[in-house]
């Protein structure tokens, strides 16, 4: 049996979904989109969450203290905070005074918590990408490539590429386009002083905080609708093929009495599943945008149960999920998620051989990374599919956009 292509699912041209919304550009569209059957609903559900003040996400509601001290980072696990700054000096420069003025937010600010991954834009946060000169809109890009691993900045371009791919497939290139994201800064640009920025948009949002030498990006939602570009000047770009694999490797790899209690809801969508479980949305991730102060219960199995060939597996999947920072920040990150091993556990819903679609979560004090396979938006497939994919990664217990750290180096 073939595997389902996502081009069996494209929207004729004149279908409603695609043709009512066609010459709509984003600003036009994030007044159209609250009255949209889909849409409308969840802006209204987002909106009762933001602004509230930040605490952080947390298992129990209850938040857990003194798990990130600010401290010089150790040798060899220092950020990039020098060609940041210097990325970030140059954006600066090369900005009108009021493009300037738009841009920036003190480091603390709650716009922080105002990013969306939705093609509509649900708040006009910093500086419109599409709607900048390149020179401007490549100094932007240019802080973020001087905060990434080389690989995870090739990531975030393919993320924008496939977004622009997208658009142009049901000709709607005004709302979903390779540049139509908002970049913000926080903070003064500094090597000692904490500040950050954030980039957000369709299937790309990252919140990027650097205090010294210490770098957290986190949130960080990723996705992709297709996962592939098959035509074009970027066609073979393909994301997340990878992950997917070793997730499939360590279901099939597992004991069946773990994998038996892995598992705590066999089908995407399943009746066992309590009221507000699935979000029309997000589906079933929990951690998206406006769940800064969600409680997430442990579910799964503990990663100190899994037998040592299946660890390695994990010890891949996490390493794939923080593979955007840069070589010491990663480091740092890989460390203080393994030493929290003993409090991790490992979840999963759906089917795994094939291509089943599925969801899983790895969580502990210190991280949420989640990857869940969605229905389609822009596609017209009503069960979750593997070319359509949401991934999340967060930092609970209150250091999602580096607040704990701009908590402590506050006077």
């Amino acid at each position: 049996m073939s595997t389902p292509s996502f081009r069996d699912f494209l929207f004729a041209p004149d279908h409603p979904r695609v043709a009512d919304i066609r010459g709509l550009a984003a600003r036009e569209y994030a007044e159209a989109a609250k009255g949209d059957a889909f849409a409308g609903p969840m802006i209204e559900g987002w909106r009762k969450l933001y602004p509230q003040p930040f605490t952080g996400i947390t298992s129990d509601g209850v938040r857990r203290e003194a798990l990130y001290p600010l401290v010089p980072a150790r040798p060899g696990e220092e950020a990039p905070t020098a060609d940041m700054v210097a990325a970030a000096r140059k954006l600066l420069g090369a900005a009108a005074a009021d493009q300037a003025g738009r841009l920036r937010y003190a480091v603390d600010a709650p716009e922080w918590q105002s990013w969306a991954n939705p093609e509509f834009m649900q708040h006009d946060t910093g500086l419109r990408l599409d709607e900048l000169e390149p020179p401007v809109r490549d100094a932007a890009l240019g802080v973020v490539e001087a905060s990434l691993s080389a690989s995870g900045f090739e990531l975030v371009r393919n993320l924008m590429r496939i977004n622009g791919f997208l658009g142009d497939l049901v000709e709607l290139p005004l709302l979903m386009n390779e540049f139509s994201y908002n970049f913000a800064l926080y903070g003064e640009p500094s090597e000692t002083a904490p500040w950050g920025w954030q980039l957000f948009g369709h299937h790309a949002a990252l919140n990027c905080l650097v205090a010294g030498t210490q770098l957290v990006i986190s949130p960080v939602f990723m996705g992709a609708e297709p996962d592939m570009i098959d035509a074009g000047p970027h066609k073979g770009v393909k994301v997340f093929k990878e992950r997917i694999t070793l997730a499939r490797q360590l279901m099939a790899a597992l004991p069946v009495d773990l994998r038996d209690r892995a598992v705590v809801y066999a089908e995407m969508v399943d009746p066992a599943m309590p009221e507000g479980r699935l979000h029309p949305g997000d589906e079933r991730h929990l951690g998206g945008c406006f769940q800064d102060n969600r409680v997430i219960p442990y579910e799964g199995i503990r990663v100190a149960e899994l037998p040592a060939g299946v660890r390695d597996l994990l010890d891949a999947v996490v390493e794939d999920f923080i593979a955007y920072l840069p070589d010491g920040p990663r480091a740092a990150r890989r460390r203080e998620i393994q030493e929290h091993y003993s409090e991790t556990f490992f979840s999963w819903i759906g089917g795994w051989e094939g291509e089943e679609a599925f969801y899983f979560r790895v969580q502990s004090p210190v991280v949420v990374l989640e990857l869940d396979h969605h229905t389609g938006v822009f596609l017209s497939n009503d069960e979750p599919a593997p070319f359509h994919m949401h991934t999340v990664v967060r930092t609970p217990n209150g250091n999602d956009y580096g607040r704990e750290l701009v908590r402590q180096a506050t006077p």
